[in-house]
């Protein structure tokens, strides 16, 4: 069986350098950056490993939302400009990097997705916990700085609502982090009141009359962000990839056949 290590690779490196007590310093990141993936690859023991990196383009999401990840701090230019020896230096290690045109993530749950539904199994290695939405048992998430699994349960308990809403809960409470909206003035304490009651974005749209009348108001106003933050959520998992696996095998894997293209 296919056991493939997807490696989120600005989640891993920014914070990495976020360490560093100066941002434009990189000395020695090539090293560290090296030694964290071949600890991970001694610890999950996967047949391929992959790390993928963000593009430059603008994301279908920035286009949809122009203030998705506003705020966020840019890039330290020094770190930018070291990217293309650091995916060298990697290669050298047999860890080869897929970029993306834009955002990794869509790329990352693509990968894993296509590679769980045909048996395989995916560990992605990010913090984001945006990728806890794909429900496959063949995908595990995995969190370098902590040494431990981020599951489904704990996501669940966190939030307050099952995993089949963390899409709808986001898209009525917003997420801060990525400048997600939501509805404006329907909070976290609300959305889990109505998903407990309704099951589902469309049912509690489909509901208002059966909503307080307070509420079903700012519902109503909020209709358009809703929907628009629901698509923003929802990580894509039919991106193009254009790849073919033997270009991650690892040397001497003990397991999987990976002669086909994704």
């Amino acid at each position: 069986m296919n056991r493939f290590l997807i490696i989120d690779g600005m989640n891993l490196v920014r914070r990495m350098h976020a360490a560093q007590p100066n941002e434009n310093d990189v000395n020695g990141l090539d090293i560290r950056l090296g030694s964290a993936c071949n600890k991970l690859i001694n610890y999950h023991q996967p047949s391929h490993v992959a790390i993928v990196w963000d593009g430059d383009e603008v994301s279908w999401r920035k286009q949809l939302f122009e203030d998705y990840k506003k705020g966020r701090k840019p890039m330290p230019q020094a770190l930018s400009q070291a990217l293309p020896s650091l995916k060298s230096y990697l290669a050298g290690l047999n860890i080869n990097s897929i970029d993306a045109a834009s955002e990794a993530d869509d790329v990352i749950a693509t990968l894993a997705s296509k590679l769980a539904d045909s048996g395989g199994r995916a560990i992605i290695v990010s913090t984001d916990k945006g990728f806890t939405q794909l429900g496959n048992p063949n995908i595990r998430q995995w969190d370098h700085f902590s040494q431990d699994y981020l599951t489904i349960r704990e996501r669940e308990k966190k939030l307050g609502v099952e995993h089949s809403q963390f899409i709808d809960y986001l898209a009525l409470a917003g997420d801060s982090g990525n400048k997600i909206p939501g509805v404006p003035g329907i909070g976290p304490k609300s959305a889990v009141e109505l998903l407990r009651t309704f099951r589902s974005l469309a049912n509690i749209y489909a509901s208002l009359d059966k909503v307080g009348a307070k509420q079903a108001k700012k519902l109503e106003a909020g209709k358009q962000m809703a929907r628009m933050s629901y698509k923003l959520v929802q990580l894509k998992t039919d991106m193009p990839l254009n790849i073919n696996l033997s270009q991650f095998r690892l040397p001497n894997p003990e397991t999987g056949a990976d002669s086909k293209r994704m």
